[in-house]
This record gives C-alpha cells, sequence and structure tokens, in this order.
C-alpha cells in the first residue's frame, strides 16, 4: 500500500499537511458543469418557451416543448460534459505517464530543470539545486511538484467525467423546469409572465452567486446574466409571434 508524502516546501522540508485548504477544486469540473448547467438550462428553456407561446398555439403545446428543451438539453448536456471531461481527463493523464517515464529515464535533467525554475523565482542557485536534490529524492513528490510547475496539473484531480455529467444533467434540469413551471397550472399571457418573471429572479440569482464564488462585482455578474437571457428570449419570442402570425400556428 503506497504511503501518502507530505508537501514539501522550498526549503525541502516537509510540511503538515493542512487541515482544509482555503483554495476550491476548480479542476474537477464538476462546479463549471453546475454553473454552466443551470445556467443553460434557464436561457434554453426561457427562450424555447416564449419562442413558441409567441406563436399563440394552445398552452398544451408550450408545456410539450418546454419538457421536451428539458429533456433533450439534459441529456445533450450531460453527453457533452462527458465527453469533454473524459478527453481532457484522458489527455492530462497521458501527460502525467509521459513526465513520469521522464522522471525515471532522465533524473537529472528533470532535477536540473526544477532547480532552474525556483532560480527563475529568485532563489540562490546553490539552494535551487538543493531544494530540488530533495524533491526528486521522492518519485511521487517528484511528479507532483513536476507536473504543477511545469504542466500546471494536480495529479488524482484531472477532473471526473461522471460527476460533471451528472451536475451537468441535475442542474441544466433545475434551470429548464424554472421557467415551464407556470405552464403545469395556468395558460395565456398569465403564464408567460409568470415564466418571465421567474426566468427573470433566477437568472438574476444565478449571476449573483457565479460572481460570490469569482470574487466580482455581484450586481454587474446579475445584470449581465440579465442581458444575455433578455436579448434571447426577446429574440425568440418575436420570431415566434412573427411565425405564428405568418402560419397561424394553432394546434387542438
Amino acid at each position: 500500500m503506497a504511503q501518502t508524502t507530505a508537501p514539501v516546501d522550498e526549503a525541502g522540508d516537509q510540511r503538515a499537511p493542512h487541515e482544509k485548504s482555503h483554495h476550491r477544486d476548480l479542476q474537477g469540473g464538476a462546479a463549471r458543469a453546475a454553473v454552466f448547467g443551470i445556467s443553460d438550462g434557464l436561457l434554453t428553456n426561457i427562450s424555447l418557451i416564449l419562442g413558441v407561446a409567441g406563436a399563440n398555439p394552445v398552452p398544451s403545446v408550450v408545456l410539450l416543448a418546454g419538457l421536451a428543451g428539458l429533456v433533450a438539453g439534459a441529456f445533450s448536456m450531460a453527453a457533452g460534459e462527458y465527453v469533454s471531461m473524459a478527453a481532457q481527463s484522458e489527455l492530462l493523464q497521458r501527460e502525467l505517464e509521459l513526465e513520469r517515464r521522464e522522471l525515471e529515464r532522465h533524473p537529472e535533467d528533470e532535477t536540473r530543470e526544477l532547480a532552474a525554475v525556483y532560480r527563475l523565482r529568485g532563489v540562490d542557485a546553490a539552494d535551487a539545486r538543493r531544494v530540488a536534490e530533495a524533491i526528486m529524492s521522492d518519485p511521487e513528490v517528484a511528479l507532483e511538484v513536476h507536473a504543477r510547475e511545469e504542466l500546471g496539473l494536480q495529479p488524482g484531480k484531472t477532473g471526473n467525467p461522471w460527476q460533471a455529467a451528472g451536475s451537468s444533467f441535475v442542474m441544466f434540469s433545475i434551470g429548464a423546469i424554472i421557467p415551464l413551471f407556470p405552464w403545469f397550472f395556468v395558460s395565456g399571457i398569465v403564464a408567460t409572465l409568470l415564466s418571465i418573471g421567474l426566468g427573470t429572479v433566477s437568472v438574476l440569482a444565478v449571476g449573483w452567486t457565479v460572481a460570490i464564488f469569482t470574487g466580482r462585482s455581484r450586481v454587474r455578474s446579475a445584470l449581465r446574466q440579465l442581458a444575455f437571457a433578455t436579448v434571447a428570449a426577446g429574440v425568440a419570442f418575436g420570431v415566434g409571434h412573427l411565425v405564428g402570425n405568418l402560419v397561424n400556428v394553432r394546434t387542438g
């Protein structure tokens, strides 16, 4: 059973791991998939619902279109996230394996490379060499440090495709059901206005929440999300209304 090695600092000494890192794991993909999922679900379905509603069909047509958009979009987003994350994970794993081979075949060259990295950061040449040799004495620590310094990777954190796909599926579905919800109970202009109201509040909430994680202006982020949603939904409604008048769409 492999032993867990404590992190090594630039003086070559081992450090006790912190109980909890103050940084979030941004490489796994699930957080990104969740944000994209709920945002896309909201934007896609409110545009679809208003586009269909703009043609003035019977309410069941709007409800059917919204449900179809939810199911198709959720599966599409999940499949896309899985394929994307799987390809990324496989690529990163390949790069890590190549780096592992280089460490095994050319340890002296890799030691010089690592020492050069520390020299560029202002470490004295002798100290940089000493730190590099200390790191290279443990193959797992050496791989971790080289991967981080040269590739910007963290071994073991190359992303989980299933987690990203599941997160995307669930969050897209949540986002898509919000503007559709009123059509289960009411219809016509009332349902349309409720969809717009719920969609607006939800879009603003998503933008505000994203800003909390990114540290950016919450008001600006929320208004940016609202602007994109307004343009998309407005265009969709206009096209639906125009087509509805031209072909007299009405079913039932």
